[in-house]
């Protein structure tokens, strides 16, 4: 049987190479070898693709419906703190609020005589003071977080990619990091003036230490793989190398760390006002708001002083530490396999 096989292929191998030959007689060469036809925008429509790093990164972030409700509270809550001095009836922070006798308005309790949230122990009004308060503590909030982000992924580029600079980078992390942060803005606040200036630079002065030794890391895993190392034979700088092979690459995790670091020097700034070395008492600031209604915890009446401002800060280190996560997730470019 297998004998039998064997003289069929070979029969039919013999017939192919006659054919071929016969065809290869009758066609000349040139209708034998003929260029195929070449289309410039057929090739380009080919090879085209409308993948969208970001609108891949948004759609992915958008089908969150947690990340989502909290993205519209925070942008809610963000456009009526900065609008909220411009609408109609609304009092000032620091005017002290006396009634037709003559006697201040001290301690009303929510929605008497027109005070949404009351008035404190000196009326003045509270709803006006969270609000400004608010406002004082998100601009600390994103000032610190910028000077982080900008001096930290500088720092830690550096330290990361440029070898030489490894030992420099590293001893300087090791004195700045063993300088407890607490004692640190306990002195530059006994130094300095109080103020929103003072506060701010204690918080920069170490903060960007974190940033730059996370990124320095992530630096470090990715800077010798095969595309790097192919960018550099190439001749390419290192300044593209960094912003086009590096950076892109750690765009979630740098966008979590920022979402992270504004909720955290807001409650820097609410820790050191605790404490009594913050913001004078004449900056409305969460942190003044906190302390004022923590003296008053004891009088179950007045606790609505400390219920307030606590609620703001929890909606605000909530939806930024979730924002943050869920956009990090999105962001991630293990997560966008095209």
């Amino acid at each position: 049987m297998k004998r039998y096989r064997d003289h069929k292929t070979d029969q039919l191998s013999d017939a192919l190479c006659r054919r071929q030959k016969e065809l290869s007689e009758n066609l000349s060469e040139k209708e034998l070898f003929s260029f195929a036809d070449f289309d410039a925008s057929e090739a380009e429509r080919g090879g085209y693709s409308n993948y969208s790093y970001w609108r891949a990164t948004l759609r992915a972030f958008f089908k969150n419906k947690i990340a989502v409700f909290f993205l519209l509270l925070m942008i809610v809550t963000l456009i009526f703190t900065f609008i909220q001095p411009y609408l109609p009836n609304q009092r000032d922070p620091i005017t002290i609020n006396y009634g037709e006798n003559g006697r201040t308005l001290s301690n009303l309790a929510p929605g008497d005589q027109g005070y949404i949230f009351g008035t404190n122990n000196i009326g003045q009004d509270i709803w006006a003071r969270i609000w400004a308060g608010t406002r004082t503590s998100l601009f600390i909030g994103f000032t610190v977080a910028c000077v982080e982000a900008v001096v930290g992924i500088f720092m830690g580029v550096l330290w990361g990619y440029v070898r030489k600079l490894d030992f420099f980078f590293t001893e300087l992390y090791n004195v700045c990091d063993n300088i407890p942060q607490t004692l640190l803005l306990i002195l530059i606040s006994y130094i300095l003036n109080p103020g929103v200036d003072t506060i701010i630079f204690a918080l920069c002065l170490t903060g960007w230490l974190g940033m730059a030794r996370f990124i320095r890391n992530q630096i470090i895993i990715i800077r010798d793989r095969d595309y790097n190392l192919a960018s550099r034979c190439l001749g390419t700088s290192t300044f593209r190398i960094v912003f086009k092979n590096l950076l892109p690459y750690l765009v979630s995790v740098i966008t979590m760390r920022m979402a992270l670091a504004i909720p955290s020097a807001i409650g820097n700034e609410v820790f050191v006002t605790y404490i009594g070395i913050g913001l004078p008492l004449d900056t409305p600031s969460l942190g003044n708001l906190i302390d004022a209604g923590r003296e008053l915890m004891t009088i179950p009446f007045l606790r609505y002083q400390l219920y307030f401002p606590v609620a703001v800060l929890a909606v605000i280190t909530v939806s930024f530490y979730i924002i943050g996560n869920a956009f990090a997730d999105a962001a991630d470019p293990k997560n966008h396999v095209n």
